[in-house]
């Protein structure tokens, strides 16, 4: 009897499961037995791994064989076993030595011709391979730059099966032909998930333009105060809700958002490549995202695209393909109330859990997510003279689309007026631009990282009200004006502990120590619209 096992990984939401490839040899009547939970995926892998065994040059036992995945209790999907199943049966037929692969992951689908081609999801596995102890690793060669970004695992990229039984059996690797010069390469096309292109709005460079050219802040005509709040935004991770009539530039704004926002540190930088990975949104040639991605779902979402979901397990939604970056939801009351009413968990949180009867998955989402909305369905109610036809009641029905409970997750509320003709013209100069914006976002945000060394958050978003009050204490009388706003009834108490944030955010922008009353009243303007009588400059004084 033969026997020999390897090693790959499950994926379950983004994060890994590794699983034991067990292949047995007995006599009998030859068969082939896959057993462990798996898919309809996995389980056609049976014909796979046959035909690319016998097209490598190698030959196939012919004796009753089962391959048990273990643990058998997680449920088991898509074609990245096959590579481990190869092996497990080469090396219980003895074709190659069974200790040379019982611990090494191996991850990658094969095809007929015995070609190893890229699968989704190669960055999590590695890395749960290596939180499990696992320090040797095969994958594609088209992905084995993605599986290098794990430190403390060694990475072996093949390109065919027939040079992994030559490496593991220390035989001459032959030489497999490279993809034609000037043609798309076919193999990675597992690696893209249809549909999920830069068109969709899903894809991390998707604020950039069809030509590669990527929008700058100076590009926006006017809206000086808009813009204050953009940074503001950016510098503390706070939502903002953009209201305005259609063309006021709300979409230009939010746009230009992620390009202001720092370079991700590599730990975030780990975090937003596994889940662009397991989505298939990575940019092939690019194992690494070094950018805040930049997500703009239409406003037909359902609820399972904005938060995760799919048939068995739940796959990654747009709050997860945001994460460490921008949700912009344009048309905000467009956008079915159970789907917005969905986002309160992660916007509180950081991650959303989502349950279903395959099992529960919890996914990361920390994200700025920036609202865009007009003052009533014709988007003319605000402008004088325009001829608004909504009656009120149609006014405060759209309005209200947009729940009360999810508008106190906003920090900052802007309205958007429409451009004037001097500074349509270019008469007004022209504004800050991105690179200008973003040395100052970078300098607050080192501010308040320094300040809050030693804790869990990084950004003034972060921080509990209950550390706002007690240990991070603005100047004497600053909170005069939000005390009053919250005995009036204009503030809730989580209200309250947002505007401290702001305040903390506007604070850093101008490089003082602490706020003031004025960081205060700039913060209360933001939140409720209403006039303090406070310039909107957030730069250093």
């Amino acid at each position: 009897m033969g026997f020999a096992r390897a090693c790959s990984v499950a994926l379950v939401g983004v994060e890994g499961v590794v699983v034991e490839v067990q292949a047995d040899l007995e006599p009998g009547v030859a068969a082939f037995t896959l057993v462990g939970l798996p898919d309809k995926s996995l389980v056609e892998s049976r014909d796979r791994v046959r035909a690319a065994v016998v097209n490598s040059g190698a030959e196939w036992p012919q004796k009753k064989l089962t391959v048990g995945l273990s643990p058998a209790s997680v449920p088991k999907s898509g074609s990245g076993f096959d590579l481990a199943v190869a092996c497990a049966v080469l090396g219980a037929a003895e074709r190659i030595d069974p200790a040379a692969i019982a611990d090494v992951v191996m991850i990658g689908e094969l095809g007929l011709d015995g070609r190893v081609r890229p699968v989704r999801g190669v960055l999590p596995a590695v890395l749960a391979a290596a939180e499990a102890g696992y320090r040797h690793v095969v994958v594609p060669e088209q992905t084995a730059g993605e599986a290098a970004l794990v430190p403390g695992v060694s990475v072996l990229g093949v390109r065919s099966l027939r040079q992994l039984i030559a490496v593991l059996a220390d035989e001459p690797v032959p030489e497999e032909p490279m993809a034609a010069q000037g043609r798309p390469d076919s193999m990675l096309a597992g690696l893209m998930m249809p549909g999920a292109g830069v068109g969709t709005g899903l894809a991390p460079f998707a604020a950039q333009g069809s030509d590669g050219h990527r929008p700058d802040l100076s590009d926006v005509a006017g809206q000086h105060r808009p813009r204050k709040a953009l940074e503001v935004a950016a510098a503390g991770g706070h939502h903002l809700l953009l209201s305005g009539p259609p063309g006021a530039g709300k979409t230009m704004l939010a746009e230009r958002l992620s390009a202001i926002l720092p370079p991700l540190t590599r730990q975030e930088s780990l975090e937003v490549t596994a889940v662009h990975s397991v989505a298939g949104i990575l940019p092939p040639g690019e194992p690494l995202v070094t950018r805040a991605p930049y997500c703009a779902p239409h406003h037909s979402a359902t609820m399972q695209s904005l938060v995760g979901g799919g048939n068995g397990l739940p796959r990654p939604g747009a709050v997860s393909l945001a994460h460490r970056g921008v949700l912009f939801l344009d048309e905000a009351p467009e956008f079915s109330g159970r789907a917005l009413d969905a986002l309160r968990q992660p916007l509180e949180s950081g991650h959303v859990v989502v349950a279903r009867a395959a099992g529960v998955v919890r996914l990361p989402a920390r994200f700025l997510m920036v609202l865009a909305a007009n003052p009533c369905p014709c988007g003319r109610h605000t402008l004088s003279g325009a001829g608004c036809d909504c009656p009120p009641s149609m006014i405060r029905r759209y309005q209200s689309r947009l729940s009360g409970p999810l508008l106190d997750r906003v920090d900052l509320r802007v309205e958007v007026e429409p451009v004037n003709r001097a500074d349509l013209m270019g008469r007004g100069g022209r504004g800050e631009t991105t690179a200008e914006v973003a040395a100052r976002v970078r300098e607050a945000r080192e501010r308040a990282a320094d300040r809050l060394a030693g804790t869990p958050w990084a950004t003034n978003s972060e921080v509990p009200g209950h550390e706002l009050r007690t240990r991070l204490l603005v100047a004497p009388g600053a909170l005069l004006a939000a005390e009053r706003d919250m005995e009036r009834g204009a503030l809730t108490a989580r209200g309250l502990d947002r505007v401290l944030r702001v305040a903390w955010t506007v604070a850093d922008l101008r490089a003082a120590d602490r706020p003031d009353a004025s960081d205060v009243a700039v913060a209360l303007e933001m939140r409720t619209g209403i006039q303090r009588g406070v310039p909107m400059e957030t730069g250093a004084s």
